[in-house]
């Protein structure tokens, strides 16, 4: 018996269901093969970057996928427009690139641990800048929001708001990390109260930084670029030399505070949307006027 005739059934079964579930469905395929990369990466090589890039890989190839099945080659385009949707208010510049290593340099002030930087101020803020924007953003952090802020996070605040909506994308999006805990010494020699301290903070962190993301993600009218610079920029300050690492964390929740406020202030004033105001669907424009 030949099975030829039931393919196309099964193929298009297969894309009805994907578009019926996108959100699942991007987190079925993504999660596992992530996994997957990342702890191979750890047992094979001792380096869980090769892992990481392959990750990205996985991610866009799931974002094309999922969108392609649930919106067509109109909604490819319009999850690749936000890439080069750049003209948005410079404030939301501001914002991505210069907001959380000012606010992180400020927390290490407040907590007596700034120190000058053994390669200089100038040199650190140049590096800084090409963690942020290239090495970060431009070949990295746009494209894991591509699909993060334009498959999943889109969906999930259209259908319960930005601030839930938010929330929700944050659990996979830990999960998604979950190996890296295991990153510096291997599966072996890394304790356990060490992995769920990690994992304590990657969840914790997540919660806010996604919101901190759908807030800016919806300001800026979906721009995927402004927050690749943004998500770009968190890493870039964790690493300064200039200060601790954790640093970064309590300028992440201050500068989440400050949008937060601006945006409920300017609904209030304006009547225009707020934070918790429910997207709609393919078209991600509440904040378009808004000059921060």
């Amino acid at each position: 018996m030949s099975v030829e005739p039931h393919a196309p059934e099964s193929a298009g079964s297969v894309r009805s269901r994907v578009a019926a579930h996108p959100v699942a469905a991007f987190l079925i395929l993504a999660i596992p093969l992530a996994w997957l990369a990342q702890c191979l990466a750890i047992i094979l090589l001792q380096d869980i970057t090769p892992g990481l890039l392959v990750e990205l890989l996985i991610l866009l190839g799931a974002a094309v996928f999922v969108t392609a099945a649930s919106e067509g080659r109109a909604g490819v385009r319009r999850l690749f427009s936000g890439v080069v949707r750049w003209r948005v208010a410079a404030g939301w510049y501001v914002i991505a690139l210069l907001a959380l290593p000012v606010l992180t340099l400020l927390t290490a002030v407040v907590t007596g641990t700034l120190r000058e930087p053994g390669s200089g101020w100038a040199t650190t803020a140049g590096l800084y800048l090409l963690k942020a924007v290239v090495i970060g953003a431009l070949l990295g952090n746009v494209w894991e929001e591509l699909a993060w802020a334009g498959v999943v996070q889109r969906r999930l605040m259209d259908r319960k708001g930005v601030l839930a909506g938010s929330l929700l994308t944050a659990i996979p999006f830990a999960l998604i990390h979950l190996p890296q805990a295991f990153a510096q010494r291997g599966f072996t020699a890394t304790p356990w109260a060490d992995v769920v301290l990690s994992w304590g903070v990657l969840f914790g962190f997540a919660l806010v930084a996604r919101y901190l993301l759908g807030m800016v993600y919806v300001g800026t009218g979906g721009s995927i670029l402004v927050l690749g610079l943004l998500h770009g920029s968190m890493n870039a300050s964790q690493g300064m030399d200039a200060v601790d690492w954790w640093q970064f964390i309590p300028a992440v929740v201050v500068l989440t505070a400050a949008v937060a406020a601006y945006l409920a202030a300017r609904s209030r004033t304006t009547g225009q949307g707020s934070s918790g105001h429910a997207l709609r669907r393919r078209r991600i424009r509440p904040y378009r006027a808004a000059n921060p």
